[in-house]
């Protein structure tokens, strides 16, 4: 269960200013409460993010959230939900991931990568150990992208379906950002830093509610990793100034400073730990802020995050990739086309948008342990790591940290 907890120090503690409601349907237009990025002004919409559709009139579904619960999601931009699947529902989602090891671990054999698949050990191990053979091979996992039908089954779960309509709407999609995420312990690429999901996508992402079920597949704390969220942080309806790129990684980062002065988060009080059981799922929404902690334990941290939105707007991902129709109040019996969404290949595509050279050979992809995508020509480049080297348009701006 969530617990309140101070995440990483603040540099620059000053006090939250006082927050103040705006009346439905209007925003403040004054230059102290107008953020931007790189491209210029932009769109705060609170009511988005606050306020909650109508909601279904018919019978109870399974899964649905109470009054209290759904007031909660919308008032502090997150909610945890630490029964909602039996442990044994996940065991075959736990399959498919030790399924996606082994597809990787064949292939980074059969190209001479590593000398050893390690295939006596368990989905919590294994991975560690390749990744200590073959440097890069959570990365190379995470870029893959592959969406077996346990994964689908999974997005699309009746309950699941059931909260979003509760959220969103009576029509349903599937965001094309969804993510396995495979935290070995203390490795760097893993550990995510504080930030807004809108900072990875285009600034039409402002308009539009996306919630994500965020669905680990072990008991998850603040030892192995867990997420930590700031309440209320979305609020204002902003998404706040971000850099990129931290560390060694391709990750955009939020400051403590700017979550006080842009987002009126209390860091003092708002910063939550969520500890979750095998079988949670953590709620949250497109704005809110939020990270993972390091993973200080010997076993692999393997979580899903799997996002919705209406189907009616766009998914804001820089024109690389929409989203995918699950639900629709139209057409009951909507069939969804997995096939036409599994065309695109997220990752490469993203990497073409990012204006990076490695797409000129092909063949380099399979092994490429690095990561690019638009958003880091949409923020400041304060650091340059080797995802970055290969950034073209915007090499001239880069300012070493």
């Amino acid at each position: 269960m969530p617990r309140k907890r101070r995440g990483r120090p603040s540099k620059t503690a000053e006090p939250p200013k006082k927050k103040t409601k705006s009346s439905k349907g209007s925003t403040q237009k004054t230059s102290e409460n107008t953020t931007f990025d790189k491209n210029g002004p932009l769109k705060a919409i609170p009511e988005i993010f606050t306020v909650p559709p109508p909601q279904p009139k018919r019978k109870k579904k399974p899964g649905q959230l109470t009054a209290k619960q759904l007031k909660q999601y919308f008032e502090e931009g997150f909610l945890p939900l630490p029964n909602l699947f039996k442990p044994e529902e996940l065991d075959p989602v736990r399959e498919g991931v030790a399924k996606e090891v082994d597809r990787l671990a064949n292939k980074l054999y059969d190209a001479g990568k590593i000398k050893d698949k390690h295939e006596d050990a368990g989905l919590f191990e294994r991975l560690t150990l390749i990744e200590n053979d073959f440097p890069g091979a959570s990365v190379l996992l995470h870029k893959a992208g592959n969406l077996p039908v346990v994964f689908q089954k999974l997005w699309t779960n009746e309950r699941l379906m059931n909260i979003m309509e509760q959220l969103i709407g009576p029509d349903i999609a599937g965001h094309p950002v969804w993510n396995l995420r495979c935290k070995t312990p203390r490795n760097e690429q893993a550990t995510v830093p504080w930030h807004q999901d809108n900072a990875y996508l285009d600034p039409s992402s402002q308009e539009v509610l996306q919630p994500t079920a965020w669905i680990p597949l072990l008991d998850v704390n603040e030892h192995n990793g867990c997420l930590q969220v700031a309440r209320g942080g979305h609020r204002t309806g902003k998404l706040a100034k971000h850099v990129c790129c931290v560390g060694g990684t391709w990750y955009v980062e939020l400051s403590e400073e700017d979550m006080v002065k842009t987002l009126e988060v209390d860091i003092k009080k708002d910063l939550v730990t969520c500890d979750l059981p095998y079988g949670g799922v953590l709620l949250m929404n497109n704005l809110i802020p939020h990270c993972s902690l390091e993973n200080y334990s010997d076993k692999i941290r393997w979580s899903f995050d799997l996002r919705y939105q209406t189907p009616h707007k766009s998914a804001g991902f820089h024109g690389v990739k929409e989203h995918v129709l699950f639900r629709t109040k139209e057409d009951p019996k909507h069939v969804i086309d997995w096939e036409g969404f599994n065309k695109t290949h997220r990752t490469r595509e993203q990497m073409k948008e990012s204006e990076t050279s490695w797409h000129t050979k092909e063949d380099d992809f399979e092994f490429n342990t690095t990561i690019s995508g638009p958003w880091m020509s949409r923020w400041e480049l304060v650091h340059h790591n080797r995802h970055t080297a290969e950034l073209k348009k915007s090499a001239e701006s880069w300012t070493k940290a």
